[in-house]
């Protein structure tokens, strides 16, 4: 078994330095539609190109980050409501996990990474149940605009 000591001489080294980071970030970049590169063909990708297309959004582990301070964080009353609406979800079989994390990488990075984790919970929960057909969009907003004048009516 490792020691802690060896784990976190191990993690320290896997890190990555701010230039490694940058330069891996750069050619991700790179890759979206927006600045997008034409190429003659696939088979000339370099191996960086080919990793970083291979990038799903949710799979982190491996790749080049910055340190982040670990702090705990005490859950709020909307994302353990969050929480539990899901897996009410899952136990009426409207979806199941895989669904949840299929939807969240079709969210895009800046929906992704901007979205707090609840926040893609819920968010990805709606895009089920409307894609499904369980849902219409106007009953998805009326739902919303009723929860919203509750709220606002329960801060007077």
């Amino acid at each position: 078994m490792n020691s802690p000591k060896a784990l976190s001489n191990a993690l320290a080294q896997a890190r990555a330095s701010r230039g490694e980071f940058d330069s891996y970030a750069n050619l991700v970049a790179q890759i979206a539609p927006a600045i997008h590169e034409v190429q003659d063909s696939p088979y000339t990708l370099s191996n960086d190109r080919y990793a970083a297309l291979r990038h799903v959004l949710h799979d982190v582990g491996g790749q080049p980050d910055l340190s982040v301070e670990y702090t705990e964080k005490v859950e709020e009353d909307w994302e353990m409501n969050t929480y539990v609406t899901c897996e009410c979800l899952g136990w009426r079989g409207a979806w199941n996990s895989e669904m949840r994390r299929r939807a969240e990488n079709d969210l895009g990075a800046t929906l992704y990474y901007g979205l707090p984790y609840y926040a893609r919970w819920i968010t990805v929960a709606a895009k089920v149940l409307v894609s499904k057909g369980l849902i219409t969009t106007d009953e998805l907003a009326a739902k919303i605009d009723a929860v919203r004048a509750r709220m606002i009516e329960e801060r007077s």
